[in-house]
């Protein structure tokens, strides 16, 4: 009970996430509408479908549709006021992201799997519907590039997983899942962690200069000493 009614509450706040999304795009209400009902079901309804999950989740109770469009219609009538939710949601994007990961791997868990696919399961849960949306709204999705979020639903899903194969009783391991995925987001975003950023640029390893400056670099680590000299870069054709 405390996990579908923290589950509807997770789905509206990113039902209205989405529509947000879709306003800054400048899309019409019917594109508001599905990009919010994307965002809130889309990895639900993916991981439903890796896993032979059927009839899907709002399928079986078509009213969570209701809610989703409810809350994306609501959002664009109260846009201007949005702002200054931002702390809310931001809490509540959160506790969704939580509650969708325990979910998934819970469901994964029932349907006979192991922890691998437990883990894959939370992770599209918790994320998949954002990246879609962000994709919709042609960006680059902010999971990849923002404070730590998948990250901690992989962590959530292993914690599941663990507590769970220690007899813990479901209720007392959803309420750890929940303390520490929550607390871990929380803190992510005041002290923005993040993973490790790969930046690659064309131009700079095009450059010789820079290239020598990266041999350079290289050569000043301690290395075995060459039997022979060196070929300068220059010298290389």
């Amino acid at each position: 009970m405390l996990l579908t009614t923290l589950w509807v509450i997770g789905i509206t706040a990113e039902g209205m996430t989405g529509a947000l999304a879709a306003g800054r795009e400048r899309m019409d209400l019917f594109g508001v509408m599905m990009v919010a009902f994307v965002t809130a079901l889309g990895g639900g309804s993916i991981r439903d479908v890796l896993l032979g999950n059927y009839p899907l989740i709002w399928v079986a109770n078509p009213q969570y549709v209701i809610v989703i469009l409810v809350a994306a219609i609501v959002t664009v009538s109260i846009a201007g006021l949005m702002k200054y939710f931002r702390p809310l949601f931001l809490a509540l994007d959160a506790l969704g992201l939580v509650v969708f990961s325990i979910l998934g791997a819970k469901i994964a868990l029932a349907a006979g799997t192991g922890i691998i696919i437990a883990v894959v399961a939370a992770v599209v849960t918790g994320v998949a519907g954002g990246i879609m949306r962000d994709l919709l709204c042609d960006r680059i999705p902010l999971v990849f590039r923002e404070e730590l979020y998948a990250s901690i639903s992989v962590l959530i899903a292993l914690l599941y997983v663990g507590i769970d194969a220690l007899g813990v009783p479901e209720h007392i391991t959803v309420v750890i899942c929940l303390i520490v995925g929550f607390s871990l987001r929380m803190l992510a975003l005041k002290f923005k962690l993040s993973l490790p950023v790969f930046e690659y640029q064309e131009s700079y390893y095009d450059n010789r200069k820079a290239l020598r400056k990266v041999v350079q670099r290289v050569r000043t680590w301690r290395f075995r000493r060459p039997t022979r000299p060196a070929v300068d870069v220059d010298d290389e054709g």
